[in-house]
Order: C-alpha cells, then sequence, then structure tokens
C-alpha cells in the first residue's frame, strides 16, 4: 500500500517546475489543469488546478491561505541535503535545517511550496 497525494494549487505549471527543480523530478503529464510528479519512473505527487471541478472530493482552498491543515511527507533517501541545498537556492521558504527528529525517528527539514503547503523532506535516521 502506498498514498498518493494530490494537491490543489494555483497555477500547475508554475508549482510543477518548482517541484521538478526542487526534487530533480520531471513531468509525468503536464499542462495548465493536472501534473504528475515523477522520480526514477514513479508518481510522488499530483497537482491539479484550483478551478478544475472533475473531482468532487477536492475542496477549493481559500484565497491567499492554501495549504492548512495539510503536511506532506516527501521521502527523499540519501538526498535530504541535496534537496535543501536546491531548495534554498531557490530562495524557497526554508523552515529549518536537517536534523534528526528524534520523535519521528527521521533526518528531515522543513519548507513551503508555492502554494503554502508545508513539506518534510526526510529519510529514517540511523538506528
Amino acid at each position: 500500500m502506498y498514498s498518493g497525494v494530490m494537491l490543489v494549487v494555483q497555477d500547475v505549471e508554475k508549482s510543477s517546475a518548482w517541484y521538478q527543480e526542487l526534487l530533480e523530478a520531471e513531468s509525468g503529464h503536464g499542462g495548465p489543469h493536472f501534473e504528475m510528479i515523477m522520480k526514477d519512473g514513479k508518481t510522488v505527487l499530483m497537482l491539479h488546478h484550483s478551478g478544475i471541478r472533475e473531482h468532487t472530493a477536492l475542496a477549493e482552498p481559500t484565497p491567499g491561505e492554501g495549504g492548512k491543515g495539510v503536511l506532506v511527507y516527501l521521502h527523499a533517501g540519501d538526498e535530504v541535503e541535496a534537496v535543501h541545498e536546491r531548495a534554498v537556492g531557490m530562495g524557497a521558504n526554508v523552515f529549518d535545517e536537517p536534523h534528526v527528529n528524534p520523535e519521528a525517528r527521521q533526518f528531515e527539514f522543513s519548507l513551503r511550496d508555492p502554494d503554502g503547503y508545508a513539506l518534510t523532506i526526510f529519510r529514517p535516521a540511523a538506528a
């Protein structure tokens, strides 16, 4: 079992470019309405334009208040530090430096994407 995360965003193409740069990933679909961010042949996450109503379960975010109540965890394996360096270089809103979170027992850092979603980039901490 695995999770398929879809984020509602204001500008799919802008968000896609941001995630592709941050994660050294690629487009699996492309276009202004829907995108699949792919890494190593696997879908990392999906992006969906906020104004398109093909999924009745998607809630319309409140303008200026995107990303509330969601924290997306992205397992980056040995790339956590490299993703952090790219995020800083991109001028992303990075919350913290990579560190060991003793509660979750993982090495992680957190940031916000262009729509305000909170992301934690992580790998399991050494035992």
